[in-house]
């Protein structure tokens, strides 16, 4: 049976001919806000709410963008589902995405090629292996810039070979959360969102979710995290002032950036892990950071606030990063 994107709600949901069940593309978006209040409760009125991504299949926010390039793709005729032969989805990747499209590709029938720096955590090269991905490994010092520059050079070489997915610079990636996203948090939190808090790395998070936020309510302040150096230990985000930026980027769109330094979010994951049962990523822990920070200063001000901070993904693809067993 084929798939259909239904392209209709707050839903990355597909029409097909099934009865019973679901699909892998229906287990995607509408995932849970997870309230953090021991962090505040010597700050009265003021509440942080994790999105908890790590819920989603692939096992991170960016199923969300995967999905939705490749749907957007399918239906343009760029890419072909259970067809031999067909086009070979190529994109540069960190990771995250890059497991996402490897995932839809076992579960939709189409070959998958990422460009990834040879870096990354063992967790996600295993995860690749097993989805059955090609992977081209790129030079580490060159981080995801030299994975962009990998993906450019082959669609260039062989552009009939390959659909580039270019999760940078495609407008389905800050799409999928403008549509879902968004409006999730916005029904969740019944419209008392105050702040909202993402990481920066291909920015698709942070733009979609701030486009449709402010629609709701201009005066909701939507705050970029940012890693405070070129080399950082954040996979997958970007220190946007030395980084190739994403054409998707529109730095006008934040009301504030906070950088974020490597220590300070791990010993974030560190607390959470120790005191509230939570193994986050290395972005979310920096995204909870900010938060924090926020919501100390808007407790100082003696006003309430509802921080809603992206948790992209849980730690269970950094586990074998040593910080876990530092003090």
């Amino acid at each position: 049976m084929k798939p259909q994107h239904t392209g209709e709600g707050n839903s990355l949901t597909i029409a097909t001919e099934r009865t019973l069940g679901v699909s892998l593309l229906d287990r995607i978006g509408n995932t849970p806000l997870l309230a953090l209040d021991r962090l505040t409760a010597h700050l009265p009125g003021v509440q942080i709410l994790g999105k908890v991504e790590w819920v989603n299949p692939g096992g991170s926010i960016k199923d969300r963008a995967a999905a939705s390039i490749v749907l957007d793709a399918e239906k343009r005729g760029l890419l072909k589902f259970h067809e031999h032969n067909g086009r070979v989805l190529l994109d540069a990747t960190s990771g995250n995405t890059g497991i996402a499209y490897a995932m839809l590709g076992a579960a939709l029938g189409f070959p998958v090629t990422l460009c990834v720096p040879s870096n990354v955590s063992e967790e996600r090269k295993n995860i690749l292996a097993a989805y059955g991905a090609q992977v081209i490994w790129t030079d580490p010092a060159d981080g995801s810039d030299g994975a962009i520059r990998k993906a450019r050079e082959i669609i260039a070489a062989e552009p009939d070979r390959y659909f580039y997915a270019d999760q940078y610079g495609n407008p389905q990636n800050w799409k999928a959360h403008y549509r879902t996203t968004a409006n999730e948090i916005w029904k969740q939190t019944e419209g008392q969102i105050t702040h909202f808090v993402a990481g920066l790395g291909t920015s698709g998070t942070f733009m979609g979710t701030t486009r449709r936020l402010k629609e709701l309510n201009p005066a909701i302040q939507c705050i970029s995290m940012q890693p405070d150096s070129p080399f950082n230990g954040f996979e997958g985000l970007k220190y946007m002032a030395t980084a190739i930026v994403p054409p998707i980027y529109d730095a006008t769109l934040a009301d504030a950036n906070i950088f974020m330094e490597t220590e300070r979010a791990y010993d974030m994951a560190r607390d959470l892990g120790k005191k509230d049962g939570l193994l986050v990523g290395v972005s979310a822990a920096g995204a909870v950071a900010t938060s924090l920070q926020i919501a100390e200063q808007e407790a100082l001000a003696g006003r309430e606030a509802v921080i809603v901070a992206i948790l992209a993904d849980s730690a269970d693809k950094y586990l074998s990063e040593r910080f876990w067993r530092e003090e």
